[in-house]
């Protein structure tokens, strides 16, 4: 063993506790959504094993993919509806899918394609570790980091390189504060975003990165996917295309100040509409990503 001075403390805890890393799984669901899907499986393959991902497609029209080995795939039927009883449904499935899993796991991530868990990478650990030593017994969210496009100065995404490789920008967003992880069975609202009766518990240097709107062709193109205009998502991608104008007109700020300003805001503040979610007084905070969090993603 290393000096412990050279060892990320979260190392240290596990190795003087004796305790073997936590067995964790990630689930998703995803409709013709390759392109985050197959960014999604790389990543959470690489920090859990690619037999530890399940991925549900919404539809059984959809064609299981052959470019990930070892994933458990399952083409579901159809969930119907608009947005909010779509996504309603789509998280009551969810959650019983990882109810299941706890059989096998002893933690569940569950984030939509589009969403990348990331421990801070000074830490020295990856994403096993940080939640093997993490202590959760109920839920852990990390800090939510909406990234964008500066239209001032990046250009259209480029799948073939890593997404951070290429946007510098985020808004911190209470939105993606989202309770990702759960150690036991428990019930998550619609997109994830807050466990029914249940409060939450923003980790220290853990953050869930929202790639969503990385990139405003990509937007444009979602305008006119036929199953989204059928589900009533084209006002729902609008209004979210907002967080590109943000990062694209706002002075950045720094990220180590406001991302530990923002934890502290976010869990003593809720909106009055929603004790169990993250609340900033409104503030529209951007923030430059460091960059130590290049190649990740």
């Amino acid at each position: 063993m290393k000096k412990q001075q050279d060892i990320s403390p979260y190392l240290v805890y596990l190795y003087y506790n004796h305790m073997a890393l936590k067995k964790i799984c990630a689930l998703t669901m995803a409709r013709n959504d390759e392109f985050f899907l197959r960014r999604w499986v790389s990543y959470y393959g690489k920090e859990l094993g690619m037999e530890n991902l399940y991925v549900f497609l919404d539809g059984k029209d959809q064609p299981l993919p052959d470019w990930c080995p070892g994933v458990h795939v399952t083409a579901c039927e159809k969930i119907q509806g608009k947005v909010v009883d779509l996504d309603r449904r789509r998280l009551e499935f969810l959650s019983d899918q990882a109810g299941i899993l706890f059989s096998e796991y002893d933690m569940v991530i569950g984030t939509d394609a589009d969403e990348f868990l990331i421990a801070d990478p000074r830490l020295g650990v990856g994403l096993a570790e940080y939640l093997s030593a993490s202590g959760c017994s109920s839920s852990l969210s990390g800090l939510g980091i909406d990234v964008g496009q500066n239209m001032s100065c990046e250009g259209a995404i480029d799948s073939s390189e890593p997404f951070l490789n290429q946007r510098r920008y985020a808004l911190i967003g209470t939105r993606y504060t989202k309770p990702s992880v759960i150690a036991r069975p428990l019930r998550w609202g619609s997109g994830f975003h807050r466990i029914k009766g249940h409060d939450f518990h923003i980790a220290k240097g853990l953050y869930l990165f929202h790639f969503g709107y990385l990139d405003m062709k990509r937007i444009e193109e979602r305008f006119n996917d036929k199953d989204r205009i059928a589900g009533g998502w084209s006002r729902h991608l609008a209004k979210r295309a907002r967080t590109i104008r943000l990062v694209s007109r706002k002075k950045a700020r720094d990220w180590d100040k406001w991302t530990s300003a923002a934890r502290i805001l976010q869990t003593f503040i809720r909106p009055p509409y929603a004790w169990n979610k993250p609340a900033m007084l409104n503030m529209e905070i951007v923030v430059k990503i460091p960059d130590r969090f290049k190649n990740i993603v």
